[in-house]
């Protein structure tokens, strides 16, 4: 097993954590592709277009080898796991660059699609289970920075991207931050480590609730049987599956609902990257103090109130206030995603917290077509029934409506949640 015990400064492990989450956060910003790249692939066919294919199949990708790449993780190290998702990333990143600059599509999905893909699962997942060992007093806040990074990613990684595409054009811009990624991301991967075994922050007294949970875990396997785990699941599940459905239909939201024209939608859609990525430090270290079902009872108490006020600020010409609301939706999605693996540690422990988390992952991909479909198959039909001329400020009440549904379930499956009645076991007696 990959341990490096030389003890360094714990501070040094989030600056690690964020090199390598702010390069696959990038992935986020690959919408600033697609125009160049299907331009270089006008007859492909509608099915196999690579922007989108392509952006798809990452973020499934980065799902399902976060779930069957976590025990291998958890094993190897964060160091050699962060250097295969630096491997993974960049060389995906170098044959898609190379398929858009011969003109093989094939190539652009296979390497910015499948190996990247790979990548962004194995980044995501490797620094966040060494923070929760490093930071058993902060778990919240030191996930939080990291997970930061992958939002804060998008928002450095779309302004780079289209300056290098106008200088460049896309093959090299692809190419070129192939090379990159992947240097950042080896730089990331070289300070990760983990804490010797039994290593506690000195002079720090873990409350009884945390220490149960230090240097005492369970399997992946064994969470996985456990009610706890599902409902995690699920209120993972619904709080991604309504901001990520807002935020596939922010733009055309605003154009409707508020009449805004589409340069002034988009430089909306620019500012809630900042409260996404935001909201994942903030609402992460919050939960150190206020607990993480806590955390969650607000998210979901607040969003549903704002998802059913909306419709009536759109038809008030509310718009301040309807910026206010989005803004604040998406520091509880972002705080979604950088809370969730404190609160696994919390009821599991921190020994296979990688691996756990993993599988629970696999709820963003469940939800990464689950939330756009429902708000953009309701509102299309509404749209499609209007009169010609007729205006479309209603055309999203009805999926706004069924998305604050969801998060009056995700609401009561947070209450539900309680500690585990077993006790966890030791590394030498769990199985």
């Amino acid at each position: 097993m990959t341990n490096d015990h030389r003890l360094i400064n714990r501070w040094l492990i989030p600056i690690g954590a964020v090199l390598v989450h702010i390069c696959i956060g990038s992935v986020y910003a690959w919408s600033t592709f697609n125009r160049p790249i299907l331009a270089l692939f006008p007859n492909d066919p509608t099915w196999f277009r690579p922007p989108y294919i392509t952006f798809t199949t990452a973020l499934v990708l980065l799902g399902l080898s976060a779930a069957f790449g976590g025990p291998w993780v958890e094993r190897k190290g964060p160091r050699v796991a962060a250097t295969a998702a630096a491997i993974f990333f960049g060389s995906g990143l170098l044959i898609g660059g190379t398929g858009l600059l011969i003109g093989q599509s094939v190539l652009v999905f296979i390497g910015m699609g499948l190996v990247a893909g790979i990548g962004c699962g194995l980044g995501y997942i490797s620094p966040v289970s060494t923070l929760v060992k490093w930071f058993p007093d902060r778990r919240g806040m030191a996930t939080g920075m990291a997970i930061m990074g992958f939002g804060g990613g998008a928002a450095l990684g779309a302004p780079i991207n289209q300056y290098l595409i106008a200088n460049v054009g896309v093959a090299k811009t692809v190419l070129i931050l192939g090379v990159i990624y992947l240097i950042i991301m080896l730089l990331g991967a070289a300070i990760l480590r983990r804490p010797p075994e039994g290593w506690l922050p000195a002079g720090w007294k873990p409350a009884e609730h945390t220490r149960k949970s230090l240097g005492h875990y369970m399997t992946r396997n064994e969470a996985i049987r456990r009610p706890q785990f599902w409902l995690l699941w699920g209120i993972l599940f619904i709080n991604v599956t309504a901001g990520i459905g807002i935020l596939a239909q922010a733009s055309p939201m605003m154009q409707d609902m508020f009449l805004k024209t589409p340069v002034a939608a988009a430089g909306i859609v620019s500012i809630i990257s900042v409260f996404n990525a935001g909201g994942r430090f903030l609402w992460a270290s919050a939960s150190d103090y206020i607990g993480r079902r806590n955390t969650y009872t607000i998210f979901f108490a607040v969003q549903l109130v704002l998802f059913l006020l909306i419709p009536g600020m759109a038809s008030n010409g509310q718009w301040l206030l309807f910026e206010v609301s989005l803004f604040t939706i998406f520091t509880m999605y972002g705080g979604g995603f950088a809370t969730i693996p404190a609160f696994l540690a919390d009821l599991f422990g921190t020994g296979n917290v990688g691996a756990i988390h993993g599988a629970l992952l696999t709820a963003w991909s469940a939800a990464a077509v689950v939330g756009p479909v429902i708000i953009t198959e309701l509102s299309s039909r509404a749209k499609s029934a209007l009169a010609s001329g007729a205006s479309r400020i209603h055309i999203y009440d009805q999926p706004l409506q069924v998305l604050a549904a969801f998060l009056a379930v995700g609401f009561v499956l947070t209450l539900l949640v309680r500690p585990l009645k077993e006790a966890l076991q030791p590394p030498d007696v769990a199985k």
